[in-house]
């Protein structure tokens, strides 16, 4: 057994400003919300209503979108989470498997190759703190922009997607506000990249030229490098806590069921999707006495659900997995097979993979920060150079102060979070995104937002 803590380590966070926060986005989704599992209706309703076939809106009708498409601008209209089923649905998310592809092998070097890149940048005979998100997310933009380009990515273009990545995901966890201006650099530079023709797969031919770019920047160079950049990080802080764990995944660095097994057991605890959102274009039963109506919103909880029919679900334990199947559990890193998985269910594995085996190569992790799922911190940890033997003492005062450091951090944070939420949940109902593109949808006119404005 492998112990750890979870979200429940910051108890002296000031429990009021923590409340207000979860309540004012609560208040966003409006009176129609079911949030599954629930006292009520456990893990089993959960996989029945997540699969129904009238569990399959995306956007429209929820308050809740408002909110993510204005984090999301620009292009949240055309982004493969948040296009309403159809045919131009199908097209684009056609074109987004098509674009992952690859050989297994092609994956896995490439992504080696773009996380030694990053590491290279790392000074070899020393200690260092870093924060792990922001150490991978060049490199994940760099293989992205290879799965889109097929060519390998310039240090201009790489800046670009991490700005724009970087500037979307500290918005999404209300630590900072968003940058329109810093996004729209990206979308220029891909409008031309686009219209030149430089990208090596067909884009969706129901999408517009402007609505292409859109559909590359918010699919790839945002949430591919955002989701890329937060597995990587929860992994590596993961095994940074859990010392033995990382030890044996050094011993034998071929052993893949046991890596498979560390990143099962982390994508568990630290899910990458908090909260699904769905709404419902039918009656969905919730069980003998209760029908979900037409139009309401359905919130599905991936850690509540992640933490039913297991022992000791709060503790990071990858030996947990070791006679048991992924399908056989509750388990959905991925999403469900039945209604809009993850496009990088296959890719997601190898490339994570390979990416610890770069980072384990080079370096052991330590760290004594709080390791929760939204990891706002961006995951402190040292990097301590393989064959380094760093003074005792000079190691436990790094460790100290990453403690401290982290327990001011997360009171600071916590108010910054509820301020700058409070200040983009009112901005973004001020704007209305969301409920304005299908106002404009069913008038028969839609514009194309401007590229520096994204989507208000």
């Amino acid at each position: 057994m492998v112990s750890g803590r979870t979200g429940t380590d910051t108890w002296w966070l000031p429990r009021g400003v923590v409340a207000l926060r979860v309540r004012l986005f609560e208040k966003v989704n409006g009176d129609r919300v079911v949030t599954l599992p629930s006292t009520a209706h456990g893990p089993e309703v959960f996989e029945r209503v997540y699969a129904h076939p009238a569990a399959d809106g995306r956007s429209e009708g929820a308050g809740l979108s408002d909110l993510f498409w204005y984090w999301l601008a620009p292009g949240p209209e055309v982004h493969q989470e948040h296009l309403e089923p159809g045919e131009r649905y199908e097209d684009v998310a056609a074109t987004t498997r098509r674009m992952v592809a690859g050989s297994s092998a092609a994956l896995t070097a490439a992504a080696g190759r773009a996380v030694a890149g990053a590491l290279d940048a790392v000074p070899d005979t020393r200690v260092s703190l870093v924060r792990l998100r922001d150490l991978v997310m060049p490199a994940w933009a760099a293989f992205t922009y290879e799965l889109v380009f097929q060519e390998p990515c310039p240090p201009h273009a790489r800046d670009l997607i991490t700005a724009h990545a970087g500037d979307v995901i500290t918005a999404l966890k209300c630590t900072g506000l968003r940058h329109p201006r810093r996004r729209a650099r990206l979308t220029t530079y891909l409008r031309g990249r686009v219209a030149a023709g430089d990208v090596a797969h067909p884009l969706p031919a129901s999408l517009s030229l402007p609505e292409q770019v859109h559909y590359l920047q918010g699919t790839f160079f945002n949430t591919a490098v955002v989701q890329l950049s937060e597995a990587t990080a929860h992994v590596l802080l993961a095994l940074a806590r859990h010392p033995d764990v990382q030890h044996r995944l050094v011993a034998d660095p071929e052993d893949d069921r046991y890596l498979t097994q560390v990143l099962d057991e982390t994508m568990r605890l630290y899910p990458l999707f908090g909260i699904a959102h769905r709404i419902t274009t039918g009656e969905i039963p919730l069980d003998d006495a209760t029908v979900l109506p037409t139009g309401s919103v359905v919130c599905f909880n991936y850690p509540d659900y992640h933490a039913t029919g297991y022992e000791r679900p709060h503790e990071f334990d990858p030996d947990r997995w070791t006679d048991v199947a992924a399908r056989d559990v509750h388990h959905i890193p991925y999403g469900v097979a039945a209604n809009r998985p993850c496009p990088a269910w296959r890719l997601s594995p190898l490339v994570l993979r390979a990416a610890v085996r770069e980072v384990l190569n080079r370096y052991r992790l330590d760290s004594t920060a709080s390791h929760t799922r939204s990891i706002p911190h961006r995951a402190p940890c040292l990097l301590i150079p393989r064959g380094l033997s760093p003074r005792p003492r000079r190691l436990h005062a790094l460790r100290t102060f990453i403690r401290l450091r982290d327990g001011v951090e997360d009171v600071t944070r916590g108010v910054r979070q509820l301020v700058l939420g409070t200040v983009m949940v009112l901005h973004a109902r001020q704007q209305r995104p969301a409920e304005r593109y299908f106002e404009d949808v069913r008038a028969g006119s839609c514009p194309v937002p401007h590229p520096e404005r994204g989507n208000g």
